[in-house]
């Protein structure tokens, strides 16, 4: 710059002022471009900040669709074309109706199944008494009749009568136990057991039969097989019962043999195995698995030729898979079947096995015992009565739960022997009123219903202990003993 301008003081003022806003312009500039720089950035962030939310959107909704095709193939013409999401919740909204709709349809579909399965229980239960209750008699005066001096064919018509009793009540046990075991409602009572005693009763409750087909029934024992063991001998026995008379039925002019092993043992448990062989018509490889399906024979010619309900061997191995076992078959066409399953038994401790080998049916007596019998069927009573009365009991007889009531104000007793299904007042009405004034009198209920409801009706309104209906006279005297203290 010129001398002479250097000293003009107007001049210098405008170059200042120039300068500054030169700088400032500067500054703006770059505040200006750092602010675009900040804000591309931002707005590349934001940008891929919306992208990765719409790829999530995409994926969220094509896995609902895929969930959605998942539960109902159909659904996929239902919003193919729709790609929005809005599309796919107003699916999901008619998805919830119609799963409201099919939750309302299988809320009545339970309702309709139970209710047929509480009608099915119900007529069974009918069934059972309308079924047992003539038995019982029959049954109870073979018993008597077996007691009493006969001529030797009386005693062989005796015999037969109480097979064929027996028999008869084998199938009507089948089948309610069948239908018990398909609801889950069998339970294992368990309670002392002579397994060679068992044994022989079997035997000759099967001989006569053996004998109709000619043939013939033995038995081995393992030596080292235990007397006494903890089990459930009524589902021992039916499992024994359907095993043997299958075997005769299949086999004539034959032989049926039944062996008992000791198979193993530990601290608390004897493992016992149980094998019945026969010489019959056998079974085809590919009729195995069939013969333990219910209602079901090997084949249709088998049907025609033998018979029989088919419930037998299906029931043989629930109530083994019920107790953790299982049931094997070997055998072949014209040779003969092999059947073989173990059981776990409680072992008996010294002082039971020592009262056992004391115990002598031949002197069961209840003298002095004083028992009420409710029961208004009168040749059930009659029966009942004489086969108490034997026992040198006394006995008392009420037709209803009415009666009973006052009698037994009226009265002291050791013992109530109590039917369920009278006229004017049933056994569970009267077992309660009995209660409100006598809690401790012990009440056996005696009944021809074996259903799981009537088992919990007996124990819910303070009975202390069931008979079923027709019963064994030792299982009514041991049942009575053990609830009287003076005998």
């Amino acid at each position: 710059m010129p001398e002479s301008a250097q000293s003009d003081s107007d001049l210098l003022a405008l170059l200042q002022s120039i300068s500054h806003h030169y700088y400032s312009m500067e500054r703006d500039k770059r505040l200006t471009e750092h602010a675009f720089e900040v804000s591309e950035k931002e707005y590349q962030e934001l940008l891929n900040d919306l992208r990765r939310e719409n790829e999530l959107k995409q994926q969220s909704i094509s896995k609902i669709k895929a969930v959605t095709l998942a539960l109902d193939a159909n659904s996929n013409t239902e919003h193919r074309e729709g790609e929005d999401l809005l599309d796919v919740i107003q699916f999901l909204e008619r998805q919830i109706v119609k799963t409201k709709i099919l939750e309302e349809e299988l809320l009545q579909a339970k309702e309709i199944a139970e209710s047929s399965s509480k009608a099915k229980s119900n007529f069974l239960s009918v069934m059972s008494h309308e079924i047992r209750t003539p038995l019982n008699a029959i049954i109870g005066f073979i018993h008597l009749m077996s007691t009493e001096p006969s001529l030797p064919t009386q005693v062989d018509y005796i015999k037969a009568i109480n097979i064929s009793s027996q028999n008869l009540l084998n199938l009507v046990n089948d089948i309610l136990d069948f239908s018990k075991i398909e609801e889950g409602k069998i339970e294992f009572l368990y309670s002392k057991i002579n397994i060679r005693t068992l044994i022989h009763e079997i035997k000759l409750a099967n001989t006569f039969r053996a004998n109709e087909r000619e043939n013939r029934i033995t038995v081995m024992l393992d030596e080292d097989l235990p007397t006494f063991v903890l089990g459930d001998e009524v589902r021992l026995s039916q499992i024994l019962n359907n095993l043997i008379s299958n075997a005769i039925k299949f086999t004539h002019r034959g032989q049926i043999r039944i062996e008992i092993h000791k198979y193993g043992e530990c601290e608390n448990h004897h493992q016992i195995q149980f094998v019945i062989k026969d010489t019959g018509v056998g079974i085809a490889p590919e009729a195995k698995t069939l013969i333990f399906e219910r209602f079901t024979q090997a084949n249709s010619e088998i049907d025609r030729q033998y018979g029989g309900s088919g419930l037998g061997l299906s029931i043989v191995k629930k109530l083994l898979e019920l107790q953790g076992k299982e049931i094997s078959v070997e055998s072949e066409p014209d040779k003969g079947s092999t059947f073989t399953f173990c059981m776990d038994f409680g072992k008996c401790t010294e002082e039971e096995m020592i009262l056992s080998t004391h115990e002598d049916k031949s002197s069961q007596h209840l003298a002095g015992v004083k028992i009420l019998l409710v029961e208004d069927v009168y040749i059930n009573s009659v029966m009942a009565r004489t086969m108490l009365k034997n026992w040198k009991a006394e006995v008392d007889l009420a037709e209803n739960g009415q009666i009973a009531i006052e009698m037994c104000m009226q009265k002291d007793y050791d013992v109530i022997l109590m039917d369920l299904q009278m006229p004017v007042m049933d056994g569970i009405t009267a077992t309660t009123k009995i209660r409100d004034f006598d809690p401790y009198i012990p009440i056996i209920a005696l009944t021809a219903s074996s259903s799981y409801e009537t088992q919990n009706d007996i124990k819910a309104c303070g009975m202390d202990d069931f008979i079923a209906k027709p019963f064994n006279p030792y299982v009514l005297f041991e049942t009575i003993k053990k609830r009287v203290v003076k005998v």
